[in-house]
């Protein structure tokens, strides 16, 4: 009897009311996941295998005086380094002077979904459960993460069943192929990494940058189609220092995957029409009239090119100007 009351205690400590849902014990997971990578003091030491390449990477994450810190550290290669201490995040890599951001996510190969907003994902994707299986040494429940409208990528995720910190996430395309994997070898979960990760309050770091805000407020040209969930970003115009082109560009993200479209005039650079996909990374380019149109980001090809050839022009066109 003992045993049942703590394990329903500690099930109830990394629950959200929503994941109370009996009818979707995946999306319960999920939300028990998204908490656990948030609160809890841990140290995960992963891979990330791509076609090409496998990268070794060490994330550590904790909270410190109500604050999340988190240090992610690429392990192989020139000292690269990501540090989060609140909403200031700073990059220090080889060539490139040390920056900080005002931002709560880290742009970096950290594992899907840890910081995601289920809710607004639950809109989109199906979250399905799988089953058990084991990985990095522990039981894990699996589960997939599946577009709704099969317009982008998945994911399948093992999540620890003591923890409930993912340990792995692969990305797999709509015929079954995996893309990526990010695989955990070793992890803890300790105070320790909460006093060891504290020092960061103290290392003098580079100022916040005032980013620019979006120089465009309306574009001469629209996006006719782009998949469900996807909200666009800040319009962005400026001019290519290698071709002297003018160029205007737009973000778009559902909060799981992105995608930028760029406009430009045609010129005797243009690419006439390309597809390529390499990885997760999908580029698609073609002339239309008097303009280059391209799409970039972490969607399938097929998606790509349907949003590029839905993107439509008024008459006056501010990237000829």
């Amino acid at each position: 009897m003992k045993k049942i009351l703590i394990s329903a205690l500690t099930l109830f400590s990394l629950n959200t009311p929503l994941a109370f849902a009996e009818e979707n014990t995946a999306e319960a997971l999920l939300y028990q996941m998204n908490e656990a990578s948030q609160q809890l003091n841990y140290e995960l030491s992963y891979i990330l295998i791509k076609k090409n390449s496998i990268e070794p990477l060490l994330y550590r994450h904790a909270v410190s005086e109500e604050k999340q810190l988190a240090h992610l550290v690429y392990l192989s290669g020139p000292v690269r380094e990501v540090i989060r201490r609140g909403d200031e995040v700073s990059y220090i890599e080889p060539g490139v002077e040390p920056f900080t951001i005002e931002s709560g996510n880290m742009v970096a190969p950290t594992i899907p979904l840890l910081n995601s907003d289920v809710d607004q994902l639950n809109d989109f994707y199906d979250f399905v459960q799988v089953g058990r299986a084991r990985e990095a040494g522990v039981a894990c429940q699996v589960l997939r993460i599946v577009p709704k409208d099969g317009q982008r990528y998945s994911y399948v995720l093992w999540v620890d069943e003591k923890s409930k910190l993912p340990l792995r996430a692969d990305l797999v395309d709509r015929d079954g192929e995996v893309l990526e994997q990010y695989r955990t070898i070793s992890y803890a979960v300790n105070d320790h990494i909460e006093q060891a990760l504290s020092g960061l309050n103290k290392v003098k770091l580079p100022e916040v940058l005032s980013l620019p805000k979006g120089q465009v407020d309306n574009a001469d040209w629209k996006v006719a189609w782009i998949p469900n969930g996807f909200e666009p970003k800040e319009l962005n115009r400026y001019r290519m220092n290698d071709t002297d082109r003018m160029v205007e560009s737009q973000v778009y993200s559902d909060g799981l995957f992105s995608f930028s479209v760029y406009i430009s005039q045609s010129d005797n650079l243009s690419l006439k029409g390309q597809l390529v996909r390499q990885g997760r990374r999908t580029l698609h380019s073609f002339v239309s009239g008097e303009h280059e149109i391209s799409v970039i980001g972490d969607i399938p090809p097929a998606t790509a090119k349907r949003i590029a050839q839905s993107v439509t022009f008024s008459q006056n066109e501010s990237t000829t100007q």
